[in-house]
């Protein structure tokens, strides 16, 4: 049954212990009671450094099981990304290779509610070893796979493992820590995937030139049987929590209600993945696509209000802070397409970089973003959670709004400037609001609230996508419409079409049509940044018109942050500021 909320603000009450180390407490040591700001009941949560169940010398192989297991799920994209063509060589499909991408993305997104859900019911430690399994039992089978559907199946498999991967590990994280120490943690884990955006295109080419493809996916099982004998080993999670004269409760699980989300989530990604790029727009496979997730967005309405145990339950929702940050990370996952995605294309297109130099414009930025990111707890624990991501999303605007103003061609520093502070500002609008979500809530509905965060930023991933790839193309369009009489015979007609022919303009281009080229697509990128802007706007206006000043954070108990700044348990946001 969903939790009752018995404080006015939509917090129920907590439950359950938090994750151990190996704790060996002594009998009867005792727990953290910690209070809601309104005073609802909390639960054994937060238990800081050295109280019973956090063990700080046995900790570490935790923490380093945690690090290799983001490690899969962050190298995973950017190392098969450099060994595309050499699989297109030996198995065929060029026509579908996007979909060894799309497929991995559709599983990971549609899987982290459900995980989240069951990492509450049956605890992170199954969880974790399950989904890293499942992980390396498709990796195995991606490096046997004879052609490219197989390839792509059996990359949805690994996605169905990379969901459990990246929400579970995020827990734990949380579980680990004490609110205090929390952004270190995020650090190291944000450090992870900066080194993975950096070294993934690296490590895959240097494998698919020397070694061959397959070997992109066997290396992640010795990394992965690591990972899984460190949890195993180390990872100690409590008992559930009951009244003595309580009656034991069966943990049932939302099957139907996970299918539904499953089916809906898949249908609707498959639509914004696919939709101007394998049919219009307009087309009816796209208007059937979307009309039947439109249908299933309804059928899981109506599952999850009668399941027990939702897995995706309505408080979600109900409470404020998590509503909030759901909004503004969806926005953050859409804004987050503009670099990613378009940055590359404008480095090579219209500032003639080659590959190399046009990833490391765009990898600066995961150098300032987890300096940022490890710097937040000090600027959070003065002015709050919310204050703190305000201020992020507020400059990661201005920031995003100065890329239109680049003069036409420019120099490579001036983009490579603007994602250096953009990862600053971002370092310090998603942190603050990871652990602000996370300290919200007990050990017994982290895992959904974390999985509840996650997965709306990778839905506002596949949103941007779609829609900035629209934006590009309208942009590309209307300039080759309007393009002179001289020029418009063999201009080319899409983005991707017209990144090909820049790529040797000299033997498919004269001098003007090319130039023409690059002040369309400089035109086409400047206009996905604005839109980028627009969505931290939209994320901004989300922090302060639904999130409330003060996040209604748990309290550590002695140790943690509520009693290091004089405090009272559960009334502070960040280290008692607002």
């Amino acid at each position: 049954m969903a939790d009752k909320d018995v404080s006015g603000t939509g917090n129920a009450p907590a439950r359950g212990g938090t994750s151990g180390i190996d704790g060996n407490a002594p009998d009867g040591a005792p727990g953290v009671d910690a209070t809601t700001p309104d005073g609802a009941p909390g639960g054994n949560d937060n238990v800081p450094a050295g109280a019973p169940g956090a063990d700080a010398g046995r900790r570490g192989p935790v923490v380093a099981a945690l690090m290799l297991g983001m490690a899969l799920a962050a190298l995973d994209g950017t190392i098969v990304s450099t060994a595309v063509p050499q699989i297109v060589a030996d198995l065929g499909g060029f026509t579908v290779f996007s979909w060894l991408f799309a497929g991995y993305l559709l599983a990971v997104t549609v899987t982290l509610p459900v995980y989240g859900k069951l990492s509450d019911t049956f605890g992170r430690k199954p969880v974790l070893i399950t989904g890293t399994a499942l992980f390396l039992l498709g990796s195995l089978l991606c490096a046997l796979a004879w052609n490219m559907p197989a390839l792509i199946a059996f990359r949805i498999v690994q996605g169905l493992g990379g969901g459990a991967i990246q929400g579970t590990v995020q827990t734990i994280a949380a579980d680990l820590y004490p609110l205090k120490e929390r952004p270190k943690i995020q650090a190291k884990l944000s450090t992870v995937w900066a080194v993975s955006a950096v070294a993934g295109p690296a490590v895959g080419g240097v494998l698919a030139t020397y070694a061959d493809w397959r070997w992109i996916f066997l290396v992640n099982l010795p990394v992965g049987a690591l990972a899984i004998w460190l949890v195993a080993k180390y990872l100690r999670e409590p008992g559930r929590v009951r009244e003595p004269s309580a009656a034991p409760v069966r943990s049932r699980v939302d099957w139907p209600g996970a299918l539904a989300v499953f089916a809906c989530g898949g249908l609707l990604l498959t639509a914004l993945v696919q939709g101007g790029v394998a049919w219009p727009w307009l087309s009816a496979p796209s208007l059937a696509l979307l009309a039947a997730s439109a249908v299933l967005v309804v059928v899981v309405v109506l599952v999850e209000r009668r399941a027990a145990e939702p897995i995706l339950p309505g408080w979600v929702w109900r409470r404020r802070t998590i509503a909030a940050v759901n909004v503004a990370l969806g926005m953050l996952g859409l804004l987050m397409v503009a670099p990613m995605v378009f940055l590359p294309t404008y480095a090579q297109s219209v500032l003639g970089l080659g590959p190399t130099a046009a990833g490391f414009v765009l990898s600066v930025m995961t150098l300032s973003w987890p300096l940022s990111a490890a710097l937040s707890q000090h600027v959070y624990g003065r002015i709050g959670f919310r204050q703190t991501a305000v201020v992020g999303i507020s400059l990661a605007t201005v920031i995003l709004l100065a890329f239109p103003l680049l003069p036409f061609p420019g120099s490579a520093w001036m983009p490579a400037l603007i994602m250096l502070l953009l990862g600053g500002a971002l370092g310090l609008f998603q942190l603050p609001l990871i652990v602000g979500v996370q300290s919200t809530v007990g050990w017994s509905e982290r895992g959904t609230a974390t999985a509840s965060i996650l997965f709306y930023r990778q839905l506002g991933q596949s949103v941007g996508a779609a829609v900035f790839g629209a934006v590009a193309n309208a942009t590309l369009a209307g300039r080759l419409e309007s393009a002179p009489a001289s020029l418009r015979d063999g201009l080319p007609g899409d983005l991707d079409s017209v990144s090909h022919a820049l790529s040797d303009p000299d033997s498919t281009l004269g001098a003007g049509a090319a130039e023409y080229l690059r002040r369309a697509v400089d035109a086409a990128v400047d206009h996905v940044y604005v839109g980028a802007a627009a969505a931290g706007f939209l994320a901004l206006v989300a922090l302060l018109v639904l999130a409330p000043r003060r996040f209604p954070v748990l309290g550590d108990g002695a140790g943690g942050p509520g009693a290091a700044e004089g405090s009272r348990p559960g009334a502070v946001d960040g280290a008692g500021a607002g």
